[in-house]
Protein backbone atom coordinates (compact mmCIF):
# COMPACT_ATOMS: atom_id res chain seq x y z
CA UNK A 1 0.00 0.00 0.00
CA UNK A 2 1.44 3.55 -1.43
CA UNK A 3 -1.28 6.56 -0.14
CA UNK A 4 0.54 9.77 -0.88
CA UNK A 5 -0.89 13.35 -2.03
CA UNK A 6 -0.10 14.38 -4.85
CA UNK A 7 1.74 18.44 -5.06
CA UNK A 8 -1.77 19.86 -6.01
CA UNK A 9 -3.19 18.07 -2.95
CA UNK A 10 -0.29 18.93 -0.52
CA UNK A 11 -0.62 22.81 -1.76
CA UNK A 12 -4.59 22.73 -1.64
CA UNK A 13 -4.05 21.58 1.76
CA UNK A 14 -1.00 24.01 2.72
CA UNK A 15 -3.16 27.17 1.80
CA UNK A 16 -5.85 26.09 3.40
CA UNK A 17 -4.24 25.66 6.74
CA UNK A 18 -3.11 28.68 6.19
CA UNK A 19 -6.91 30.45 5.09
CA UNK A 20 -8.54 28.67 8.21
CA UNK A 21 -5.60 29.99 10.79
CA UNK A 22 -5.15 33.56 9.27
CA UNK A 23 -9.04 34.22 7.89
CA UNK A 24 -11.33 31.46 9.42
CA UNK A 25 -10.64 31.74 13.11
CA UNK A 26 -10.86 35.53 13.30
CA UNK A 27 -14.86 34.80 12.96
CA UNK A 28 -14.96 31.12 13.93
CA UNK A 29 -15.67 31.40 17.96
CA UNK A 30 -18.88 33.87 16.74
CA UNK A 31 -20.21 32.23 14.19
CA UNK A 32 -19.99 28.91 15.82
CA UNK A 33 -22.11 30.11 18.51
CA UNK A 34 -24.78 30.91 16.35
CA UNK A 35 -28.38 29.46 15.46
CA UNK A 36 -28.05 30.65 11.56
CA UNK A 37 -26.39 30.37 8.71
CA UNK A 38 -22.79 32.61 8.77
CA UNK A 39 -22.63 35.01 5.15
CA UNK A 40 -19.13 36.05 6.08
CA UNK A 41 -18.12 32.50 5.75
CA UNK A 42 -19.92 31.88 3.14
CA UNK A 43 -18.03 35.05 1.55
CA UNK A 44 -14.53 34.07 2.56
CA UNK A 45 -15.18 31.15 1.29
CA UNK A 46 -16.42 32.41 -2.00
CA UNK A 47 -13.08 34.75 -2.33
CA UNK A 48 -11.12 31.90 -1.37
CA UNK A 49 -12.55 29.31 -4.35
CA UNK A 50 -13.16 26.84 -2.07
CA UNK A 51 -16.63 26.20 -3.74
CA UNK A 52 -15.36 25.50 -7.40
CA UNK A 53 -14.45 22.08 -5.88
CA UNK A 54 -18.22 21.17 -5.56
CA UNK A 55 -18.69 21.96 -9.36
CA UNK A 56 -17.17 20.07 -12.35
CA UNK A 57 -14.84 22.25 -15.03
CA UNK A 58 -17.32 22.63 -17.77
CA UNK A 59 -19.84 24.83 -14.96
CA UNK A 60 -17.22 26.67 -13.48
CA UNK A 61 -15.45 24.48 -11.25
CA UNK A 62 -12.86 22.50 -10.49
CA UNK A 63 -13.88 18.86 -10.55
CA UNK A 64 -15.46 16.84 -8.06
CA UNK A 65 -12.89 14.56 -6.45
CA UNK A 66 -13.77 13.28 -2.98
CA UNK A 67 -9.79 13.20 -1.95
CA UNK A 68 -10.30 16.59 -2.48
CA UNK A 69 -13.35 17.20 -0.61
CA UNK A 70 -12.23 15.33 2.08
CA UNK A 71 -8.52 17.57 2.89
CA UNK A 72 -11.07 20.55 2.49
CA UNK A 73 -13.43 19.33 5.33
CA UNK A 74 -10.59 18.28 7.84
CA UNK A 75 -9.31 21.78 7.40
CA UNK A 76 -12.58 23.94 7.43
CA UNK A 77 -13.92 21.70 10.44
CA UNK A 78 -10.58 21.82 12.82
CA UNK A 79 -10.89 25.68 12.56
CA UNK A 80 -14.47 26.61 11.98
CA UNK A 81 -17.55 23.94 12.29
CA UNK A 82 -20.26 25.96 10.65
CA UNK A 83 -17.48 26.79 7.50
CA UNK A 84 -17.04 22.72 6.80
CA UNK A 85 -21.28 22.17 7.01
CA UNK A 86 -21.88 24.79 4.76
CA UNK A 87 -19.23 23.61 2.04
CA UNK A 88 -20.60 20.01 2.31
CA UNK A 89 -23.95 21.29 2.44
CA UNK A 90 -23.80 22.87 -0.81
CA UNK A 91 -22.02 19.53 -2.11
CA UNK A 92 -25.30 17.46 -0.71
CA UNK A 93 -27.85 20.20 -2.73
CA UNK A 94 -25.75 20.46 -5.95
CA UNK A 95 -24.04 16.78 -6.64
CA UNK A 96 -27.82 15.62 -7.38
CA UNK A 97 -27.77 18.08 -10.07
CA UNK A 98 -23.81 17.28 -11.39
CA UNK A 99 -25.06 13.77 -11.57
CA UNK A 100 -28.67 13.47 -12.39
CA UNK A 101 -29.40 16.64 -13.49
CA UNK A 102 -30.34 17.98 -17.28
CA UNK A 103 -27.87 20.23 -19.41
CA UNK A 104 -30.63 23.07 -18.81
CA UNK A 105 -30.42 22.42 -14.49
CA UNK A 106 -26.53 22.14 -14.81
CA UNK A 107 -26.33 25.10 -16.28
CA UNK A 108 -28.93 26.88 -14.35
CA UNK A 109 -27.49 26.48 -10.62
CA UNK A 110 -23.60 24.99 -11.00
CA UNK A 111 -22.10 28.41 -12.16
CA UNK A 112 -23.62 30.37 -9.23
CA UNK A 113 -22.34 27.08 -6.74
CA UNK A 114 -18.90 27.31 -8.16
CA UNK A 115 -18.89 31.27 -7.26
CA UNK A 116 -20.37 31.17 -4.09
CA UNK A 117 -23.01 33.33 -5.19
CA UNK A 118 -25.77 30.65 -3.91
CA UNK A 119 -25.31 28.08 -1.30
CA UNK A 120 -27.16 24.94 -1.29
CA UNK A 121 -29.42 22.36 1.33
CA UNK A 122 -30.51 18.78 1.04
CA UNK A 123 -33.63 18.20 2.37
CA UNK A 124 -34.47 14.68 2.96
CA UNK A 125 -35.02 13.46 6.44
CA UNK A 126 -38.27 13.92 8.56
CA UNK A 127 -39.49 12.72 11.62
CA UNK A 128 -40.31 9.57 11.00
CA UNK A 129 -37.29 9.11 8.62
CA UNK A 130 -33.75 9.36 9.00
CA UNK A 131 -31.97 6.13 8.74
CA UNK A 132 -35.16 4.99 7.30
CA UNK A 133 -35.37 6.85 4.46
CA UNK A 134 -37.79 4.74 2.48
CA UNK A 135 -40.26 5.52 5.09
CA UNK A 136 -40.49 9.19 3.76
CA UNK A 137 -44.31 10.67 3.92
CA UNK A 138 -43.93 13.54 2.14
CA UNK A 139 -45.47 13.63 -1.14
CA UNK A 140 -45.97 14.79 -4.58
CA UNK A 141 -48.74 15.35 -7.11
CA UNK A 142 -48.29 16.26 -10.80
CA UNK A 143 -50.82 18.44 -12.45
CA UNK A 144 -51.07 21.10 -14.54
CA UNK A 145 -46.88 21.72 -15.19
CA UNK A 146 -46.46 21.61 -10.94
CA UNK A 147 -45.50 19.25 -8.54
CA UNK A 148 -47.40 19.70 -5.69
CA UNK A 149 -45.89 18.73 -2.50
CA UNK A 150 -47.44 18.30 1.13
CA UNK A 151 -45.43 16.82 4.38
CA UNK A 152 -42.40 18.13 6.26
CA UNK A 153 -38.33 18.25 6.07
CA UNK A 154 -36.43 18.53 9.42
CA UNK A 155 -32.51 18.90 9.47
CA UNK A 156 -32.26 20.85 6.26
CA UNK A 157 -29.21 22.52 6.93
CA UNK A 158 -28.80 26.07 6.03
CA UNK A 159 -32.45 25.61 4.56
CA UNK A 160 -33.65 28.86 5.12
CA UNK A 161 -30.80 30.77 3.33
CA UNK A 162 -29.89 28.37 0.62
CA UNK A 163 -31.46 29.16 -2.93
CA UNK A 164 -31.02 25.77 -4.11
CA UNK A 165 -31.82 22.55 -2.39
CA UNK A 166 -32.67 19.49 -3.17
CA UNK A 167 -35.63 17.54 -1.44
CA UNK A 168 -37.47 14.18 -2.06
CA UNK A 169 -41.01 12.96 -2.13
CA UNK A 170 -43.43 10.29 -3.14
CA UNK A 171 -44.42 10.35 -6.28
CA UNK A 172 -46.44 7.03 -6.08
CA UNK A 173 -47.34 5.20 -2.40
CA UNK A 174 -47.94 1.97 -4.27
CA UNK A 175 -43.80 1.67 -5.43
CA UNK A 176 -42.82 2.18 -1.51
CA UNK A 177 -39.02 3.80 -2.30
CA UNK A 178 -39.63 2.78 -6.21
CA UNK A 179 -41.88 5.78 -5.97
CA UNK A 180 -39.38 8.36 -4.48
CA UNK A 181 -38.67 11.58 -6.73
CA UNK A 182 -35.63 14.28 -5.96
CA UNK A 183 -36.90 17.29 -6.96
CA UNK A 184 -34.73 21.02 -7.14
CA UNK A 185 -35.92 23.99 -4.58
CA UNK A 186 -35.33 26.89 -5.91
CA UNK A 187 -35.07 29.40 -3.29
CA UNK A 188 -35.42 32.36 -5.58
CA UNK A 189 -39.18 31.16 -6.81
CA UNK A 190 -40.29 30.68 -3.03
CA UNK A 191 -44.12 30.38 -3.23
CA UNK A 192 -46.80 30.45 -1.33
CA UNK A 193 -47.23 26.85 0.34
CA UNK A 194 -43.61 26.71 2.11
CA UNK A 195 -42.59 27.22 5.56
CA UNK A 196 -39.48 27.32 7.39
CA UNK A 197 -38.03 28.04 10.79
CA UNK A 198 -35.11 27.04 12.69
CA UNK A 199 -34.70 23.91 14.63
CA UNK A 200 -31.96 24.69 17.50
CA UNK A 201 -29.95 21.88 17.66
CA UNK A 202 -26.76 20.89 20.66
CA UNK A 203 -24.15 22.31 17.15
CA UNK A 204 -23.64 25.00 16.09
CA UNK A 205 -25.00 26.49 12.65
CA UNK A 206 -28.10 26.40 10.66
CA UNK A 207 -30.77 23.80 10.89
CA UNK A 208 -34.56 24.24 9.39
CA UNK A 209 -37.45 22.37 9.26
CA UNK A 210 -39.47 22.94 6.20
CA UNK A 211 -43.39 22.36 5.62
CA UNK A 212 -45.38 21.54 2.40
CA UNK A 213 -48.65 23.02 2.12
CA UNK A 214 -49.64 22.58 -1.24
CA UNK A 215 -46.16 23.89 -2.44
CA UNK A 216 -46.04 23.89 -6.65
CA UNK A 217 -42.43 22.95 -7.79
CA UNK A 218 -41.84 23.61 -11.64
CA UNK A 219 -42.36 20.08 -13.58
CA UNK A 220 -38.92 20.96 -15.22
CA UNK A 221 -37.53 20.87 -11.45
CA UNK A 222 -37.94 17.51 -11.44
CA UNK A 223 -34.37 15.89 -11.25
CA UNK A 224 -33.83 13.15 -12.99
CA UNK A 225 -36.70 10.43 -13.65
CA UNK A 226 -39.96 10.02 -11.25
CA UNK A 227 -38.75 6.90 -9.50
CA UNK A 228 -35.41 7.13 -9.23
CA UNK A 229 -34.86 9.53 -6.04
CA UNK A 230 -33.60 6.94 -3.52
CA UNK A 231 -30.92 6.43 -6.11
CA UNK A 232 -30.24 10.20 -6.47
CA UNK A 233 -29.87 10.18 -2.34
CA UNK A 234 -28.52 7.11 -2.08
CA UNK A 235 -25.21 7.91 -4.59
CA UNK A 236 -25.10 11.39 -3.39
CA UNK A 237 -25.08 10.23 0.50
CA UNK A 238 -22.51 7.83 -0.74
CA UNK A 239 -20.36 10.69 -2.06
CA UNK A 240 -20.06 12.52 1.37
CA UNK A 241 -20.49 9.73 3.85
CA UNK A 242 -16.44 10.01 3.86
CA UNK A 243 -16.60 13.57 4.14
CA UNK A 244 -17.62 13.23 7.15
CA UNK A 245 -15.18 11.18 8.23
CA UNK A 246 -12.85 14.00 7.45
CA UNK A 247 -14.60 16.47 9.32
CA UNK A 248 -14.79 14.17 12.12
CA UNK A 249 -10.79 13.92 12.15
CA UNK A 250 -10.97 17.99 11.70
CA UNK A 251 -12.86 18.23 15.26
CA UNK A 252 -10.64 15.59 16.81
CA UNK A 253 -7.52 17.24 16.06
CA UNK A 254 -8.57 20.34 17.21
CA UNK A 255 -9.32 18.77 20.60
CA UNK A 256 -6.27 16.86 20.29
CA UNK A 257 -3.93 20.59 19.59
CA UNK A 258 -6.37 22.06 22.80
CA UNK A 259 -5.54 19.04 24.76
CA UNK A 260 -1.54 19.49 24.14
CA UNK A 261 -1.56 23.46 24.78
CA UNK A 262 -3.40 23.32 27.47
CA UNK A 263 -1.26 20.67 29.12
CA UNK A 264 1.86 22.49 28.56
CA UNK A 265 0.90 25.61 30.26
CA UNK A 266 -1.80 24.51 33.33
CA UNK A 267 0.55 23.66 36.80
CA UNK A 268 -0.72 20.89 39.27
CA UNK A 269 0.80 19.77 42.35
CA UNK A 270 4.18 21.57 41.35
CA UNK A 271 4.55 20.11 37.70
CA UNK A 272 2.84 21.20 34.20
CA UNK A 273 0.12 18.87 33.08
CA UNK A 274 1.95 17.49 30.28
CA UNK A 275 4.75 16.03 32.92
CA UNK A 276 2.18 13.37 34.33
CA UNK A 277 2.01 9.84 32.68
CA UNK A 278 -1.78 10.20 32.96
CA UNK A 279 -1.79 13.04 30.48
CA UNK A 280 0.93 11.63 28.00
CA UNK A 281 -0.80 8.12 27.72
CA UNK A 282 -4.05 9.97 27.04
CA UNK A 283 -2.27 12.25 24.72
CA UNK A 284 -0.32 9.47 22.74
CA UNK A 285 -3.59 7.48 22.36
CA UNK A 286 -5.31 10.15 20.91
CA UNK A 287 -2.93 10.79 18.19
CA UNK A 288 -2.48 7.02 17.49
CA UNK A 289 -6.18 7.11 16.89
CA UNK A 290 -6.65 10.06 15.10
CA UNK A 291 -3.71 9.09 12.82
CA UNK A 292 -5.50 5.61 12.22
CA UNK A 293 -8.76 7.71 11.50
CA UNK A 294 -7.26 10.20 8.79
CA UNK A 295 -5.49 6.66 6.81
CA UNK A 296 -9.16 4.86 6.79
CA UNK A 297 -10.59 8.31 5.58
CA UNK A 298 -8.60 8.92 3.01
CA UNK A 299 -7.93 5.35 2.03
CA UNK A 300 -11.96 5.20 1.26
CA UNK A 301 -11.57 8.57 -0.62
CA UNK A 302 -8.93 6.99 -2.66
CA UNK A 303 -10.74 4.27 -4.19
CA UNK A 304 -12.72 6.08 -6.35
CA UNK A 305 -9.76 7.31 -7.99
CA UNK A 306 -8.46 3.38 -8.24
CA UNK A 307 -11.34 2.57 -10.08
CA UNK A 308 -12.99 1.03 -7.07
CA UNK A 309 -16.15 2.94 -6.74
CA UNK A 310 -18.16 -0.61 -6.61
CA UNK A 311 -16.29 -0.83 -3.52
CA UNK A 312 -16.88 2.24 -1.34
CA UNK A 313 -19.88 1.79 0.07
CA UNK A 314 -18.82 -0.05 2.85
CA UNK A 315 -15.25 1.56 2.90
CA UNK A 316 -16.76 4.81 3.53
CA UNK A 317 -19.23 3.39 6.32
CA UNK A 318 -15.76 1.88 8.17
CA UNK A 319 -14.21 5.58 7.84
CA UNK A 320 -17.12 7.69 8.73
CA UNK A 321 -17.52 5.03 11.86
CA UNK A 322 -14.49 4.99 13.19
CA UNK A 323 -13.37 8.56 12.47
CA UNK A 324 -16.80 9.87 14.34
CA UNK A 325 -16.42 7.32 17.21
CA UNK A 326 -12.83 8.75 17.27
CA UNK A 327 -13.26 12.07 17.17
CA UNK A 328 -16.14 11.52 20.32
CA UNK A 329 -13.61 9.79 22.32
CA UNK A 330 -10.89 11.85 21.58
CA UNK A 331 -12.58 15.16 22.55
CA UNK A 332 -14.01 13.44 26.42
CA UNK A 333 -10.15 13.14 26.51
CA UNK A 334 -9.61 16.50 25.67
CA UNK A 335 -12.12 17.75 27.84
CA UNK A 336 -10.93 15.70 30.66
CA UNK A 337 -7.65 17.05 30.48
CA UNK A 338 -9.01 20.61 30.78
CA UNK A 339 -11.28 19.94 33.49
CA UNK A 340 -13.63 22.55 34.77
CA UNK A 341 -12.32 24.67 31.94
CA UNK A 342 -13.15 22.41 29.40
CA UNK A 343 -17.08 22.86 30.19
CA UNK A 344 -17.48 26.92 30.37
CA UNK A 345 -19.93 28.03 28.26
CA UNK A 346 -18.68 29.74 25.13
CA UNK A 347 -15.15 27.58 25.39
CA UNK A 348 -13.54 26.28 22.30
CA UNK A 349 -13.84 22.82 24.75
CA UNK A 350 -17.35 23.31 25.31
CA UNK A 351 -18.08 24.08 21.42
CA UNK A 352 -16.43 20.95 20.33
CA UNK A 353 -17.85 18.55 22.83
CA UNK A 354 -21.13 19.79 21.43
CA UNK A 355 -20.30 19.69 17.92
CA UNK A 356 -18.82 16.14 17.83
CA UNK A 357 -21.66 14.25 18.81
CA UNK A 358 -23.87 15.21 15.58
CA UNK A 359 -21.67 13.15 12.96
CA UNK A 360 -22.33 10.08 14.45
CA UNK A 361 -26.21 10.52 13.69
CA UNK A 362 -26.09 12.54 10.63
CA UNK A 363 -25.62 10.86 6.78
CA UNK A 364 -26.34 6.91 8.61
CA UNK A 365 -25.87 6.38 12.38
CA UNK A 366 -23.48 4.50 13.90
CA UNK A 367 -25.26 1.77 14.04
CA UNK A 368 -26.46 1.88 10.18
CA UNK A 369 -22.86 1.90 9.05
CA UNK A 370 -22.19 -1.50 11.11
CA UNK A 371 -25.01 -3.16 9.45
CA UNK A 372 -23.89 -1.61 5.88
CA UNK A 373 -20.76 -2.91 6.54
CA UNK A 374 -21.48 -6.00 7.51
CA UNK A 375 -23.41 -6.21 3.52
CA UNK A 376 -20.30 -5.36 2.33
CA UNK A 377 -18.33 -7.96 4.16
CA UNK A 378 -21.30 -10.56 2.78
CA UNK A 379 -20.79 -9.41 -0.91
CA UNK A 380 -17.01 -9.76 -0.50
CA UNK A 381 -16.73 -6.28 -1.35
CA UNK A 382 -14.40 -5.71 2.68
CA UNK A 383 -11.82 -8.12 3.00
CA UNK A 384 -8.91 -6.50 4.68
CA UNK A 385 -6.96 -5.91 1.50
CA UNK A 386 -6.37 -2.58 0.29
Amino acid sequence: MNFKYTEDQKRLRRELRNFAEEELSAVAADVDSRDETAWEVVELLANQGIFRYLVPKKYGGIGVDTLNLCIIREELARVCVQASDIFIMSELGGYPIVRFGNEEQKRKYLPPLAAGKMIGSYALTEPGAGSDVANIETTAALKDGFYILNGRKIFATNGGAAEVCTTYAKTDLSLGPKGISAFIIDGKNKQRGLTSRVMKTMGPGAEYEFVFENYHIPEENLLGEEGGGMRIALTSLDLCRTTVGAHAVGLAQAAYEEALRYSQQRKAFGKHLFEFQATQFKLADMITNITAARLLVYQAASMTQLGKEDKIIGRASMAKLFATETAQRVVDESLQIHGGMGVIRGSRMELLYRAVRLPRIYEGTSEIQRMTIARAISRGDIDGEW
